[in-house]
C-alpha cells in the first residue's frame, strides 16, 4: 500500500482528497491491503491521471461511466487506487451513502485521525456489520451479496436491522449486472468460510435469485447410500473439497472449521495425496481464468457437480431405488449454463463443465481389475484431460461425502483406485501421454489405407498400446498395426 499511497498523496497534495473505505477499515483489522479507495473534491480523471504521472509506471482508466469512478494500477498489478468524486457536497454525506458503516470511514489523504460520523470502528470492534443507512439496499441490492461476502471475508456478523433490510431487497439482486453478481459470488466461493457464505446467502434469500440452480437442490431425495439430500451433499462435497485443498497446502488462510469436516477423517485425505502434495499444491495454486486458481475452481466443480439431479431423478420400478441417469452429461450443459449467465470466461466454463462432465468416472474404475491396467489408466486419463488432476480430487471429495449404507468399504476402495491414480495424472498433466511413434501418414502408406477415420482410431490404438508399454519402437508400432488393421 506504500507505494500506492505515496503516489496518491504526491498527486494530490493541497486538494480536498480523502481515503476511504477498505484501505482504513483493513489497518484496523491488522489486514495487509494494496487497494486504496480515494474521494476527490474535484474531477476524478484528471486525478487519475496525476497519480498515474506521479507512480510512473501505472495506467488509469475509466471504471465506471455511471459514478465517474476511475482507477490506477500498477503495471506489475501490485497496487491499485479507485478515485471517485465527492458526492453531495459534503464528506459525512458522501460517508452516509455508502454500504456497510465499516467502510464509511475516511482520514485526509495527507494523513490525520480518522472520520468516523457511523460509528464504523466501533462495530468493527465489536464484530458486527451494521448498513450505512436505511436506504442502504434499495440504493443497491447488490449489497445483499455484499453483505455475505464481506461477512465471511472480515468474520463479521450482521446485525438484525442489517440482515432484515438485505432480506426484503434480496429479490432486487435480479437487477444487478451478471458481471457485478459473479464478482461477489466469486469472492464468497474463494473464502476461507465458503460454506458460511452459502449459508448466509440462504438465510438473505439471495440462493434462488443469483443461484437457482443451488437452490433447486434442497430437499431432492438420494438413495440409500447418501445421508443428505442433494443440497446437503453439494455443501458436504464442497467442504471435503476445501479441505483437500487445504491439506494440499494450497491455500495461506485454511479454515479450522473445514478440515475434518462432516465427518471425513483428516488421514483419509493424507493417505491420497501422500507424495503427491506438492505436486498437487502447486497445481491447485495456478491461476486459471476470471482472477481464481485451479483450486478456487475446484469448488465451483463441487458446487455444481450434482446440479442436474432435479432434471434426471427417477424411482427404478423394480426396487424403488432413486436414480440420476445422465446427472453428469446434463450437469455439464447446465454448468456451461450457470457461468455463461454470470459472465464467466470461456474458459472458466469449459474447465468446470468437465469437472462436473467426469466426477463419476474414477468411481466407476472401482470395479476394474486391481491394480488398475495401464490401457485403463490411459483410457481415464485420455477422458478426462484437460482436468485429468483436478476431476480425480473431486471424485475423492465427492466419495468422502457419500456417507449412507455401506459407505466405509466404498469410501476404502475409491481412495485405493484415486491413490493408484493421482500419479499417473500428475505425470499425464506435464508430459501427456508421450509422443507418437508413427504419424498418420506413414501408417497410412505403409499399410495401404487412406485418410480417413479408420487411421484415426488405429492411432488411437497405438497411443494406448504405447503408454502401457506394449510397443516401444517403430518397427513394433507398424507390426502391431498391422495385426490391428484386419479389425478396424
Amino acid at each position: 500500500m506504500a507505494d500506492a499511497l505515496q503516489a496518491a498523496r504526491a498527486a494530490l497534495a493541497g486538494r480536498r482528497a480523502w481515503l476511504v473505505g477498505g484501505a482504513i477499515r483493513d489497518r484496523a483489522l491488522g489486514r495487509a491491503t494494496t487497494d486504496l479507495d480515494v474521494v476527490v473534491d474535484g474531477d476524478p480523471a484528471e486525478a487519475a491521471q496525476e497519480i498515474a504521472r506521479a507512480a510512473g509506471r501505472a495506467a488509469s482508466f475509466a471504471l465506471s461511466e455511471q459514478f465517474g469512478a476511475w482507477r490506477v494500477s500498477a503495471r506489475d498489478s501490485s497496487w491499485q487506487v479507485d478515485v471517485e468524486r465527492l458526492r453531495e457536497g459534503s464528506l459525512e454525506a458522501d460517508l452516509a451513502l455508502r454500504d456497510f458503516t465499516v467502510n464509511a470511514i475516511a482520514e485526509p489523504l495527507a494523513g490525520g485521525p480518522p472520520i468516523d460520523p457511523l460509528g464504523g470502528l466501533a462495530d468493527l470492534s465489536a464484530g458486527r456489520l451494521r448498513m450505512a443507512a436505511a436506504s442502504a439496499f434499495a440504493d443497491d441490492p447488490l449489497r445483499v451479496l455484499r453483505l455475505a461476502r464481506i461477512a465471511v471475508e472480515l468474520d463479521l456478523q450482521a446485525d438484525a436491522a442489517t440482515a432484515r433490510q438485505a432480506r426484503e431487497h434480496a429479490a432486487q439482486l435480479s437487477r444487478c449486472s451478471p458481471e457485478r453478481v459473479f464478482a461477489e459470488l466469486r469472492r464468497i466461493l474463494a473464502a476461507p468460510q465458503a460454506l458460511r457464505g452459502l449459508q448466509l446467502m440462504g438465510e438473505l434469500a439471495a440462493t434462488p435469485v443469483v443461484l437457482p440452480e443451488l437452490d433447486a437442490l434442497r430437499d431432492v431425495e438420494q438413495n440409500r447410500f447418501h445421508h443428505t439430500d442433494v443440497y446437503g451433499h453439494t455443501l458436504e462435497v464442497l467442504a471435503c473439497t476445501i479441505a483437500l485443498v487445504d491439506a494440499a497446502g494450497a491455500v495461506s488462510e485454511p479454515d479450522p472449521h473445514v478440515s475434518g469436516a462432516m465427518g471425513t477423517e483428516p488421514s483419509e485425505i493424507e493417505s491420497v495425496l501422500g507424495e503427491q502434495r506438492p505436486a498437487v499444491a502447486a497445481m491447485l495454486a495456478e491461476p486459471l481464468a476470471d482472477g481464481l486458481t485451479r483450486g478456487e475452481a475446484l469448488r465451483w466443480g463441487a458446487l455444481l457437480h450434482d446440479a442436474a439431479k432435479p432434471l434426471t431423478r427417477g424411482v427404478r420400478p423394480s426396487d424403488g431405488r432413486v436414480t440420476f441417469i445422465g446427472h453428469d452429461e446434463r450437469g455439464a450443459a447446465l454448468a456451461r449454463e450457470v457461468l455463461a449467465r454470470l459472465r464467466a470466461s470461456e474458459r472458466l466454463q469449459a474447465h468446470v463443465a468437465a469437472l462436473v462432465r467426469h466426477h463419476l468416472r474414477l468411481g466407476f474404475l472401482v470395479h476394474e481389475p486391481q491394480p488398475l491396467s495401464r490401457r485403463t489408466a490411459f483410457a481415464y486419463l485420455r477422458a478426462c484431460s484437460p482436468v485429468e488432476v483436478d476431476v480425480t480430487l473431486l471424485s475423492i471429495a465427492d466419495r468422502l461425502a457419500t456417507r449412507g449404507d455401506r459407505s466405509q468399504p466404498a469410501i476404502d476402495a475409491h481412495l485405493a483406485v484415486a491413490r493408484q491414480m493421482l500419479p499417473d495424472a500428475l505425470s499425464w498433466r506435464h508430459e501427456g501421454p508421450g509422443e507418437p511413434l508413427l504419424r498418420g501418414d506413414e501408417l497410412g502408406s505403409r499399410l495401404g489405407i487412406a485418410p480417413g477415420p479408420r487411421i484415426g482410431t488405429l492411432l488411437d490404438e497405438l497411443a494406448a498400446a504405447q503408454y502401457a508399454g506394449e510397443v516401444t519402437t517403430r518397427e513394433q508400432a507398424f507390426a502391431y498395426l498391422e495385426s490391428r488393421a484386419r479389425d478396424v
